[in-house]
């Protein structure tokens, strides 16, 4: 099964991180990434940019209306995710416990439906 492991952090904090800190974070990452690889689990990550750079899309009455971020006061925002492969909602579980980011946010663990469930 597929599961997100979607990666909450706090924007603020983050950015100020010194560089070299940062650096060692990312690298801790890269090295999970790498672990998630070599099990067979690694199915696609990405970062995202700040939320503060996002906009809400909606669609009302047939017109289209945008809202710049940031959205609502939140501690913790969205940041990047992981889509692994896993045998079921421990396994996920288990993963989510060894990434890097379980210790300077949260991480969402959610499965993927299939198609077919739609």
């Amino acid at each position: 099964m597929r599961y997100m492991l979607i990666l909450h952090a706090d924007e603020v904090a983050g950015a100020a991180i010194p560089p070299e800190q940062m650096k060692a974070a990312m690298d801790q990452m890269g090295a999970y990434a790498q672990a998630l690889e070599k099990a067979g689990a690694f199915i696609a990550t990405e970062a995202l940019d700040f939320a503060s750079k996002g906009s809400l899309v909606s669609v009302r009455d047939g017109d289209t209306q945008v809202q710049d971020g940031p959205f609502v006061e939140s501690r913790e925002q969205f940041g990047g995710y992981f889509i692994i492969e896993a045998a079921n909602e421990d396994e996920a579980r288990q993963w989510a416990a060894r990434c890097p980011a379980a210790v300077w946010g949260t991480i969402e663990v959610r499965r993927i439906r299939d198609r077919s469930e739609y």
